[in-house]
């Protein structure tokens, strides 16, 4: 099975961008944050648009009732939540 390259600048496959989107990425700007594409020439973005398509997105359903995106975030478990370390 040959490979559908999406990114040519970063060799970043149609696979692997329905994998991020799978995983949760429901835009260009989330898929790029996973895995640089869309990031160099920019070429691509418009093919990782039409991957990610109207799929399902929890964050995408709460925008189109009028609601934040972020609405959720405080019903997230302690062990959701990163921990950073201190500046010294």
């Amino acid at each position: 099975m040959s490979r559908v390259y999406v990114c040519s600048c970063f060799g970043v496959t149609e696979k692997q961008v329905k994998e991020h989107a799978d995983a949760g990425a429901c835009t260009p700007r989330q898929i790029a944050s996973a895995c640089k594409a869309g990031t160099d020439c920019g070429s691509c973005v418009r093919r990782i648009q039409a991957i990610l398509g109207r799929g399902n997105c929890p964050r995408r359903d709460l925008v189109d009732q009028g609601m934040p995106a972020l609405a959720g975030a405080e019903a997230m478990d302690a062990a959701d939540v990163l921990e950073l370390p201190e500046a010294a």
